[in-house]
């Protein structure tokens, strides 16, 4: 499936390059289509022509800004007591939490050095050995509010407080 795939998308970007060499016309391009309208199907390359150029639009850089597969980042995990997983030391309440999460979300947002932050407040062991890093994942390989946060921020961004059952987590997107 990966090199039907890969033949499909190096098929369209020398279509693209092609048309855009040819074409005199200076017009804005239509709207792209929806996604599910550019996705190709699973029948063998040999059963259906290559898409053309003509038939999708090239998708805008910003669009792809917009909806990565997948991305990046480093967390600061500031867990209360009671919170899934939450270390047995960890005795603040889900407000203390909180209120640190936000504090270092605004030290991250002020130019602080994002994994001296990690290694001074987070409760996360293993993303703690990382520097924070959770590497590159894809929005349904993390709980839905960190995967939300997460596929929202600019790349070196860095979100606020977001609250998932572990406590409170501070994200920065470096993908």
């Amino acid at each position: 499936m990966s090199r039907l795939y890969a033949a499909w998308g190096a098929s369209l970007l020398v279509a693209l390059a092609v048309a855009s060499l040819a074409c005199d016309d200076k017009k804005a391009p239509a709207d792209p289509p929806a996604p599910s309208a550019i996705v190709p199907s699973a029948a063998p390359a040999t059963s259906e022509p290559a898409p053309t150029a003509s038939a999708l639009p090239a998708p805008s850089a910003s669009a792809a800004e917009e909806a990565p597969a997948a991305v990046a980042a480093q967390h600061v995990l500031v867990a209360y007591k009671g919170a899934k997983n939450a270390p047995a030391s960890v005795k603040r309440t889900k407000a203390d939490a909180k209120k640190r999460a936000e504090e270092i979300a605004d030290k991250a947002k002020g130019g602080a050095d994002f994994t001296a932050l990690v290694r001074e407040h987070s409760d996360d062991p293993g993303s703690k050995e990382r520097m924070g890093s959770v590497g590159k994942f894809t929005r349904d390989k993390m709980v839905a509010p960190f995967s939300d946060a997460a596929f929202k921020l600019r790349v070196g961004e860095v979100s606020g407080a977001v609250e998932t059952p572990f406590g409170f987590h501070v994200i920065k997107r470096n993908q």
